[in-house]
């Protein structure tokens, strides 16, 4: 029987900032840049999480609150690491945080074809509430709205 990898979730610091960097430029034809994320971690109202296994950076997620909202902006897990329950966990924490901080609801924007991201975000509560016509782009493609109230 496989050992069970244990995950850490904590916030992101930035010495997560190299690998973030890099796991970013594996999820996204648009990836933020490690400096985006630098000062992202500066703001007062942004909160950023790291999954790590082994003292590694597996994933990461946060949030842009304004006032009792939060958009979630990112999320991303190494292709390795998917489908063990690491974004889920992320966000479980992300949004527990985020609602000691007195948010309310949390919404986010993800890909029409990103089934499996759509179905992480159904599995937390999240329901779709319309579409963003192209919103994406490398490729074009429109985006899923959904709320958490």
């Amino acid at each position: 029987m496989a050992e069970k990898r244990r995950t850490e979730f904590r916030r992101m610091q930035p010495e997560d900032l190299e690998q973030v960097a890099v796991i970013e430029q594996q999820c996204f034809s648009e990836p933020w840049s490690r400096e985006g994320f630098a000062s992202s971690l500066r703001s007062p109202d942004t909160l950023y999480l790291t999954a790590l296994e082994d003292g590694q950076v597996v994933g990461y997620c946060g949030l842009l609150r304004s006032f009792e909202e939060a958009d979630i902006t990112n999320v991303a897990v190494q292709e390795d690491h998917r489908n063990q329950g690491i974004a889920e966990g992320m966000l479980v924490e992300l949004m527990r945080q985020g609602r000691e901080w007195g948010i309310e609801r949390f919404t986010l924007e993800v890909r029409i074809s990103n089934q499996a991201a759509i179905h992480v975000y159904e599995k937390l509560g999240f329901t779709s509430v319309g579409v963003r016509r192209g919103f994406y782009s490398k490729p074009k493609e429109d985006a899923v709205i959904m709320w958490l109230l």
